[in-house]
């Protein structure tokens, strides 16, 4: 079995848990999100493995950088991984809506569906949830909070 690490990051929209395993990004949790994420007994705490992951969602956070480049591994449904694979095509200070993603995925009925997958994103912020909107322009259900999604909105405005 392969060793979890894990480290927490400070930023604007509180402090962040990620984790790692075999090198590839495995989830960011917000703190006060719904979607929790607990430290388990057997993970290690370990900054070092996560050097280039911070150094570049602090660069996001400030505006410098637009794309990431850090392998993830997403474990989803095959639903859940064709969903979160159309967020990753949202380009930088765009937005998309739900309706827009169910139609990507060739599902356009699957609005709620889409819904809870982009709800149960396990690693936000990279994999652009907060890009998704409602139909009328308002923002609507981020795991994270209304207000961290509107700030996370703001920094791509910027």
């Amino acid at each position: 079995m392969s060793q979890i690490y894990y480290t927490q990051l400070e930023s604007p929209i509180g402090s962040l848990l990620l984790t790692l395993e075999d090198e590839h990004l495995t989830n960011i949790c917000m703190f006060n999100q719904k979607r929790k994420v607990e430290v388990q007994p057997d993970w290690v705490a370990n900054d070092r493995h996560f050097r280039s992951i911070a150094r570049q969602l602090q660069e996001y956070f400030r505006g410098k950088r637009r794309q990431f480049d850090i392998p993830m591994r997403l474990q989803g449904t095959d639903f859940q991984l064709s969903v979160w694979q159309q967020l990753s095509k949202i380009p930088y200070g765009e937005t998309a809506t739900y309706g827009d993603i169910a139609k990507r995925i060739d599902n356009p009925k699957a609005v709620r569906a889409v819904g809870l997958a982009n709800g149960r994103n396990p690693i936000p912020i990279v994999v652009p949830c907060h890009r998704v909107i409602g139909t009328n322009g308002k923002l609507t259900g981020f795991g994270g909070g209304l207000e961290n999604k509107a700030i996370l909105l703001k920094i791509e405005q910027t």
